[in-house]
Parts: C-alpha cells; sequence; structure tokens
C-alpha cells in the first residue's frame, strides 16, 4: 500500500482536548433516534455533516447534501474546525473493556491510495449501489472525507507498531469517550517517522474490516474526478483515509453477528429443524445453564463451528455443529475451503435457505445483533420464533477469502469496537 500524510482538519478544543460531544459512531450504524440523541449533546456533532439521509441506504434529495457542506463550511470558517499546518499521520488509541480484559488498541490514520478491489486493497463484502450513492452524493458536496475505513494489516517486524507507541508517549492532541471507549489522537508530523511508516508498509496489502461502502465510494469518487480531467494521479482524491490496525494487535476483535428469524410458520420448533437436518450433531443443554454475555467464549467450549439454537419461550438451548463437511461442499461448490468452513455459511446454506424451507412463509424475516442477550430475550418474549448465536468469525478467514478475491455472507463479521466518526477530516482538493 501507497500511505500519505494529509493536514487534516479536526474539532478546536479547549484546554482539555476534550471531543467527546463532537464525535459519533460510523454513519451506518445509526438511527434516526440515535441521530437525535448525539446533536442533543451538540448541534455540532459530526452527524450534522455525515448523516444528511437517515438510514442512508439511498440517496437522498441534493438539498439535504447541500445543507451538509454549507455547515461544514461554516465549521471551517468560524473556526470551529481546524486545519493542521502541515502534513502529518494520526496515531490513534482507543481503550475498552471487552469480558473481563482492558484493550488498548492502537491504529494509525492516514491516506491510502486507492485502487481498484483486490489490488492493494483488499475487500471481503458485497457493497450495494444506494448506500454508495448517499456516501458518493456527500463526498462530492463536501469535499471531505469524514470518516476513516477501518482496515488490518501484517507487519511481522513490530516497526510500525513501536513507532505508534513511541509517538503516543506524551499527552494526545484529542481525547474523547464514546459509548464506553476512549478515544485518543496524536499527531505526527515528523519527517523521518512518516518516511519509516511508509516504507515499511509499502509492499504489504491493507484488509477492509469495516467500512467498504466508503472505500468503494472513495474510488468512484476519484475515478469520477480523474475522467473528468479535474485531477492528476497525485491529487488528495487518490488517497484515502484509513485507520490501520495490526492483525495480530490483541484487540483487534471480531465478535460474531447472531440472528433472530421472524415469520416463521406456527409449528416451528427447534426440535423439528433438528430432525430435520440429519447433517448436524446435536446436544441439549437447560436455558438455566447457558451464559450469553460472552456467547462466543460459551461456545468454544462445545467446538469449533457449535452455535446455539432456540426457539419461542425456550427451556432448553440445542447445540448444533455440522457433522458432514460433504453438506456445504453440495450446497456451495463454486466456493473456496475456507467460505465453505465459515459458521454463518454453513447457518445461512444449510439451515435458513434450505431446512427451515417447510416453515417459511413470505413474512420471513431476519434481525442481526451483536448481542446474544437480546437473542434469548426475544423468544423468551416469543417476538422471535428462532434464534441463532454463533461463534466470531477467524481473522485469518477473513484473509483467505478476501485475498481469493471472495466475498464473505451478510454480516459474517462485527469488528468491535467500531472506529469513530468526528476525529480527523481528510480534505479531498
Amino acid at each position: 500500500m501507497e500511505i500519505r500524510p494529509f493536514r487534516g482538519w479536526h474539532y478546536r478544543t479547549g484546554a482539555d482536548h476534550d471531543v467527546s460531544a463532537w464525535i459519533a459512531p460510523p454513519y451506518d450504524v445509526l438511527s434516526g433516534e440515535d441521530k437525535e440523541s448525539l446533536l442533543s449533546q451538540s448541534d455540532r456533532n459530526v452527524v450534522a455533516v455525515d448523516l444528511p439521509q437517515v438510514p442512508a441506504k439511498e440517496a437522498g434529495p441534493d438539498e439535504l447534501y447541500r445543507q451538509a457542506a454549507r455547515r461544514l463550511e461554516s465549521w471551517k470558517s468560524s473556526g470551529v474546525l481546524v486545519q493542521d499546518d502541515q502534513p502529518a499521520l494520526y496515531v490513534y488509541e482507543q481503550t475498552f473493556k471487552w469480558g473481563r480484559q482492558i484493550h488498548a488498541r492502537m491504529a494509525l490514520i492516514c491516506g491510502i491510495r486507492a485502487s481498484q478491489p483486490g489490488q492493494d486493497v483488499k475487500l471481503h463484502e458485497h457493497t450495494y449501489a444506494g448506500p454508495r450513492a448517499d456516501r458518493l452524493k456527500l463526498t462530492q458536496h463536501t469535499r471531505m472525507q469524514l470518516s476513516p475505513i477501518f482496515g488490518f494489516y501484517r507487519d511481522p517486524s513490530g516497526v510500525v507498531e513501536d513507532m505508534l507507541a513511541s509517538a503516543a508517549a506524551g499527552r494526545p492532541d484529542l481525547q474523547g469517550e464514546l459509548r464506553g471507549v476512549t478515544e485518543r489522537i496524536w499527531i505526527v508530523n515528523d519527517a523521518n517517522a512518516i518516511a519509516e511508516i511508509s516504507l515499511t508498509l509499502r509492499d504489504k496489502p491493507v484488509f477492509i474490516a469495516d467500512g467498504h461502502h466508503r472505500y468503494m465510494t472513495g474510488v468512484s469518487y476519484r475515478d469520477l474526478l480523474l475522467s473528468e480531467k479535474r485531477i492528476d494521479n497525485d491529487h488528495a482524491s487518490n488517497f484515502v483515509m484509513f485507520s490501520l490496525v495490526e492483525a495480530d494487535n490483541p484487540g483487534l476483535l471480531i465478535l460474531p453477528t447472531h440472528r433472530i428469524v421472524r415469520g416463521l410458520k406456527r409449528d416451528f420448533s427447534v426440535a423439528r429443524l433438528a430432525a430435520a437436518t440429519p447433517e448436524f450433531s446435536w446436544q441439549r443443554c437447560s436455558v438455566e445453564d447457558v451464559d450469553l454475555t460472552d456467547a462466543d467464549a460459551f461456545l468454544r467450549r462445545y467446538g469449533a463451528g457449535a452455535m446455539a439454537f432456540m426457539d419461542e419461550d425456550p427451556a432448553e438451548i440445542w447445540i448444533g455443529k455440522l457433522a458432514d463437511p460433504e453438506a456445504m461442499l453440495e450446497a456451495a461448490p463454486d466456493e473456496i475451503d475456507a467460505w465453505r468452513q465459515l459458521d454463518v455459511a454453513v447457518l445461512h446454506k444449510l439451515i435458513i435457505d434450505k431446512a427451515i424451507s417447510p416453515w417459511r412463509t413470505d413474512e420471513l424475516f431476519i434481525e442481526y445483533t451483536p448481542d446474544a442477550r437480546k437473542v434469548l430475550a426475544a423468544c423468551n418474549s416469543r417476538s422471535g420464533q428462532l434464534g441463532v448465536c454463533l461463534q466470531g468469525t477467524p481473522l485469518a478467514a477473513v484473509e483467505e477469502i478476501a485475498l481469493a478475491g471472495g466475498s464473505m455472507p451478510h454480516k459474517s463479521t462485527y469488528f468491535f469496537p467500531k472506529v469513530a466518526t468526528g476525529l480527523v477530516f481528510k480534505p479531498l482538493e
């Protein structure tokens, strides 16, 4: 990857350097209620610019994006936002608790030269036209990248992480709290440090963890400007802002995304599902013995591939595992082995798409959540007819599928925590 420093924009702060009231989670995990809540903290919260259309699943009216751009310009001209004097890289630390452990995950925020998918930048998800159209309109009007793409890389030498840790030894330039995560930024404009980091990463690919739509928007925006001969290959729009984490960092967590299924016929039960799936092995346990606070840890006791199934008002949890791998070879012959071994692929190919067919109705709907306790609560309240809890997808599988040019099933990964929006903005002009 080719990285480049940039003169970032960020909020002007007081002596405490606190930006808590102005930062937000990524746009695509926010509802209208979330936006209102964030704006109630401050009308200068980044969502006032970053989320013109809610939900951001398609392009909205042009005037919404014009309003967002006018607001951004007013923040720049009035001094709400300030721009760094020199091109810089940004050290980004997120401190958070998961389970009983506290993690301090270090990242590098930088520009990376946009390349077509599969070249320097590896993708593992499909993208959809509607969200891309929304992000492209926003980019065209603001000429700013408001949110970094979350990526990971491998650097066995440890050079980059050592340099980031050294740069983060002093007081942060920006800091804040967001949904239980402490966010800190240090600005690095030392030319020697930038040169060494750039050289270390030059021949390494970057894998997108989160932000596929934002990345493809960056490529489309760059391609549009190039086609109109408005920029050259050295222009800022050739470089897309990433937040990069080393793959072996203990804080690079992938949580599972669980499923709540609604719209099945009334006679559905997990017992009947188990009887209809001889390719699975099944065992039952009392719901009283199940702790879904950390479903991933609970399911690991039953081995790789174990999933927890429950139906309405469950007294028992059924643990299901694929016992016949040939069933996936038959169901997905065109996919690579790493894809066929994914728990989510097994679930959707053999259960969602096939085994529940006798109970499927036109109202079938699947809700996705990283909180396994929500799955059990939905089944207990009879608002969910089938709940499925899974183990997290291994990072190695994400890499292997991305390197092969494949796409993982929908909602295969939930990288935690999300990268904050509003800490640093990258100009595209």
